[in-house]
């Protein structure tokens, strides 16, 4: 009796720590949160297009991000991640366990970045190093893309206008995405700014979308004031109704692609080109840079006034002196040139 006894005893502790030994595997196969970080801050992984398991892995190693190398290895397994190693950019926080890991990566739940366009953008060389900026992708690609006449006369954009496709924004996109995708996404989301609203506004001033964009991205490089933009665009729309030429200065900085001028002089005014709105009346083919928001709205909702003429005020406020007449644009002119020419003095005085 005490020998049964003692065998059942033998394989009950037996089942106990196999139990036990099963449960502690699982533990740290499955549940170890065996993910480590910088600071505990959350890391980021890149897995570039063609990577395979070991290259995966090495990636990890290589970022200090296993605790225990083995035990992810396991819940890989168990998760088919060998098999199924998906290019992205994956988000690793500090703790993740085995299964959380794996299985993000294994089903390819990649996280978004954020995509920011801003600042002054007017090739398309600038706007290709933008869009590509922390992407998989090149801007030597993107460029191709854009240039595209095919793509993109489908989302209904020439060379010409493309450059009003693109709304100043920050945007959520993948670090996988292609350039046809991203062009893509900009498309729904040049869409979405222009809804029924801002296309009625549109129609209510007589111009197009695209035409309203042209005139912004003018508005945009003649002034950095937000508030002073409603005024500035309606001394534009004032010159377009009574057929006066735009006389733009930064029309003739695009045409002659030349962005290192500070002074538009005469001999400029003489280029040869559908965006000199000194030689040709009305607004030129297309943007000259990327239209910002403030600016669109700007001309959405353009100041009634006179002025048709105005000159950087002689503070040098970046703020604007305007005038009805030439006689007192001139005048501003004048006051402007002086204040520019005792500053100048006073700076060469001072070197």
């Amino acid at each position: 009796m005490r020998r049964k006894y003692g065998i059942l005893f033998f394989f009950t502790v037996l089942i106990l720590g196999a139990g036990i030994l099963a449960g502690g595997w699982a533990y740290l196969t499955f549940h170890h949160r065996n993910v480590v970080t910088e600071n505990g801050k959350t890391a980021f992984l890149l897995i570039p297009e063609g990577t395979d398991y070991e290259e995966l892995i090495d990636s990890l190693k290589a970022g200090g991000h296993l605790k225990i190398e083995q035990t992810f290895r396991w819940a890989a397994r168990r998760e088919n991640l060998p098999y199924n190693v998906h290019p992205g950019r994956y988000a690793l926080s500090h703790g993740m366990n085995n299964r959380e890991l794996a299985r993000k990566l294994s089903m390819g739940w990649q996280d978004p970045l954020n995509m920011t366009l801003s600042g002054s953008i007017r090739t398309f060389e600038r706007l290709a190093s933008v869009l590509a900026r922390n992407l998989a992708i090149d801007s030597a690609s993107v460029l191709e893309h854009l240039r595209n006449d095919s793509l993109i006369a489908s989302f209904g954009f020439d060379l010409a206008s493309l450059r009003g496709m693109f709304i100043p924004n920050t945007y959520e996109v993948y670090w996988t995405v292609s350039g046809e995708e991203l062009l893509e996404r900009m498309y729904r989301e040049y869409n979405h700014f222009w809804n029924d609203q801002r296309r009625e506004k549109a129609k209510s001033i007589g111009l197009t979308p695209k035409q309203v964009s042209t005139l912004a991205s003018i508005v945009n490089e003649e002034t950095a004031k937000a508030d002073e933009m409603p005024v500035v665009a309606g001394v534009y729309m004032n010159r377009l109704r009574t057929g006066m030429p735009l006389q733009a200065d930064p029309t003739l900085i695009f045409a002659a692609q030349d962005y290192t001028i500070r002074r538009v002089l005469k001999k400029h005014t003489k280029i040869e080109s559908p965006y000199n709105t000194y030689k040709y009346r009305g607004l030129p083919p297309g943007p000259i840079s990327v239209p910002s928001i403030e600016a669109i709205d700007a001309v959405l909702n353009y100041q009634r006034h006179n002025y048709l003429y105005f000159c950087a005020k002689e503070d040098f406020s970046g703020y604007h002196n305007f005038a009805t007449t030439l006689g007192n644009h001139m005048k501003n002119a004048r006051r402007f040139q002086r204040a520019l020419t005792l500053r100048l003095n006073q700076e060469g005085r001072a070197q």
